[in-house]
């Protein structure tokens, strides 16, 4: 291997790991925050995500803010993967591109089936995103088990969801708009594109321009963490992928930069803010209601089959490859942890509803869905064959 390509391979071993680190961090605050959610420390716990610091209480300070820091890692991720890295040839977009479109689809159509009279068909996409960081962190726990062509397959298909679910957010989950404010937004995002037409590659001034378009876009009825991914849009990015820690590369370093503090503070609070959920006074009934239901099964279910069935079928067609030195099964194991759906699903599913009734049903069901997912796709990598399966010698329905 060429010391170029060892440098490559490095930085995305590197990027991997602390996904998976930081996937690790939010089980843990995710879990803690179910303890103290049901604990003597409730109303403390509860009162201080209720209380206001300025005109927004705690909770909105995170979802609102803090998150749009995960929204512009995950903008900086889809501009340098489809420039630079491992999105950047049709060919390579072809198998996680379909497992992403199939894996949102199924996961809709179920969670709509089982909610068709419930009057919540409004949050018919919370089941259907991937959490890259926590689906990560069970493939860490492997080890040398899993392959790393799966972990990078893995790791596109995430970055396509997340794609995916951006825009229907920006679609379908937009309050009404502020003609004044979104037209601030979008002067501030034409300045963005002037600097980076000037070929401005100090970061500063981006992220003045950023923080105001915040602003704009939280005014102006869009919410506003989309803002972060429309920053990353702006920030050039210089195409070397031989060399993908070039330090000349804007977008690089604000990656780099961000990423830790993305992977092990923002993700973590959020989980912290959004996982405690009292099961006190929830009944079998809330338990088993549509809601919950149709987000469990979505993920659970949904996921695995919409990744599972769209791959099959790329390779059945000979439309792509199955990762390198990957067998089916271990494929089958990497759908089910597709169906992790615990960060943006949390986050589709407090836009979606109003009610505390229902949203706390969602967190029940992100919950139980991932869980099942989580525990399903680490049973299943840990119970299958390790040997090479050359993707020309699959054989299907035998």
């Amino acid at each position: 291997m060429t010391r170029k390509r060892r440098a490559a391979f490095s930085v995305l071993k590197n990027f991997l790991d602390h996904q998976a680190s930081g996937g690790l961090i939010l089980i843990a605050a995710s879990a803690l925050a179910l303890i103290v959610a049901n604990s003597a420390l409730a109303d403390a716990y509860f009162g201080a995500l209720g209380s206001y610091i300025g005109p927004l209480n705690l909770l909105h300070w995170i979802n609102d803010l803090l998150m749009a820091g995960f929204f512009l890692l995950v903008g900086l991720e889809i501009k340098r993967e489809f420039l630079d890295g491992q999105l950047s040839t049709p060919r390579r977009r072809v198998l996680p591109g379909l497992a992403a479109l199939g894996g949102m689809v199924f996961p809709a159509l179920i969670y709509v089936s089982l909610n068709l009279n419930s009057g919540a068909l409004h949050g018919w996409a919370v089941p259907v995103a991937t959490d890259i960081a926590f689906a990560l962190g069970v493939l860490a726990l492997m080890g040398r088990r899993v392959p790393v062509s799966l972990k990078i397959f893995l790791t596109a298909l995430a970055i396509i969801d997340d794609l995916l679910a951006v825009i229907i957010i920006a679609l379908f989950y937009t309050a009404q708009l502020s003609a004044v404010w979104l037209g601030v937004a979008v002067a501030l995002m034409a300045a963005l594109y002037g600097l980076n037409r000037a070929g401005q590659r100090r970061l500063w001034p981006y992220l003045i321009l950023g923080a105001g378009l915040w602003v704009a876009t939280f005014a102006s009825g869009v919410h506003a963490t989309l803002a972060g991914v429309a920053l990353a849009m702006f920030i050039p990015i210089t195409r070397s992928p031989a060399a993908p820690d070039d330090r000349g590369s804007p977008l690089h370093r604000l990656e780099h930069g961000i990423e830790p503090w993305v992977a092990f503070l923002i993700i973590p609070v959020f989980g912290f803010a959004n996982a405690g959920v009292s099961l006190s006074g929830l009944g079998l009934d809330a338990l088993l209601s549509p809601v919950a239901l149709g987000v469990a099964a979505g993920l659970f279910f949904g996921k695995q089959i919409g990744v599972f069935l769209t791959v099959w079928l790329a390779v059945r067609l000979r439309w792509a490859d199955t990762p390198e030195g990957a067998t089916m099964a271990q494929v089958y194991g990497v759908s089910l942890l597709c169906g992790i759906g615990f960060t943006m699903s949390l986050f589709i599913g407090l836009l979606a509803f109003d009610d505390p009734i229902l949203q706390s049903e969602v967190k029940i069901g992100v919950l139980a869905g991932s869980l099942l997912s989580a525990l399903a796709g680490a049973a299943v990598l840990l119970i299958a064959r390790r040997e090479r399966v050359p993707a020309e010698s699959v054989r299907f329905g035998a």
